[in-house]
């Protein structure tokens, strides 16, 4: 729940208990006592919430990308993951940045939306993946544009299991002079 964790919860919690106690006898006692705690829950609301609108934020909505020159900064995701759009063949596609990978991998349904058809792909290479051993189809995407960066014939493979996401991997990222990650970005420099 907005990104805090059990210790977080169960402070809240108290906190919370403890301020309507704290209102109950403010209400039996004097206008003056009752206003000063009021006043002191507003502040002490406004304050801890503050201290959350970064995580807040950050649950509910992604940042875009920032494109300077030959510089792309990628905000990390609220699932704590690196996610770039590419426009792969003139079509947008979303892929998950994985350094880990050695190639682009397209999901079959990504295929087909840039012009690939999957059912007649020639799957002779393998991939070992998390979920194990899956069959793989070599292809060479026509154009892959990312911003103003334009480039050609990018080696890739189509999955032949099924996948949550493409995976932007290697043979795209390796154009790049260097990758580098500072606390919760992810910097591309051409």
């Amino acid at each position: 729940m907005f990104g805090l964790d059990a210790g977080q919860l169960f402070t809240l919690a108290f906190l919370g208990v403890l301020g309507l106690s704290l209102l109950g006898s403010a209400l039996r006692s004097g206008p003056q006592l009752r206003n000063a705690l009021i006043w002191v829950a507003i502040f002490g609301g406004l304050f801890a919430f503050s201290g959350q609108l970064d995580s807040l934020s950050s649950t509910f909505v992604q940042r875009d990308p920032t494109f300077i020159d030959s510089r792309i900064e990628v905000p990390k995701g609220a699932d704590n993951h690196f996610r770039l759009t590419l426009r792969i063949n003139d079509v947008p596609i979303d892929f998950l940045v994985d350094t880990g990978a050695s190639q682009v991998v397209l999901t079959q349904q990504d295929a087909e939306r840039v012009g690939l058809d999957p059912d007649n792909l020639a799957y002779i290479g393998t991939a070992f993946t998390a979920n194990g051993e899956v069959a793989t189809a070599p292809v060479r995407l026509d154009t892959v544009d990312l911003g103003d960066m334009r480039d050609t014939r990018v080696r890739a493979s189509v999955n032949s299991g099924d996948m949550e996401g493409s995976l932007l991997g290697m043979s795209y990222l390796s154009r790049f002079e260097s990758i580098e990650i500072r606390r919760d970005v992810l910097i591309l420099n051409r």
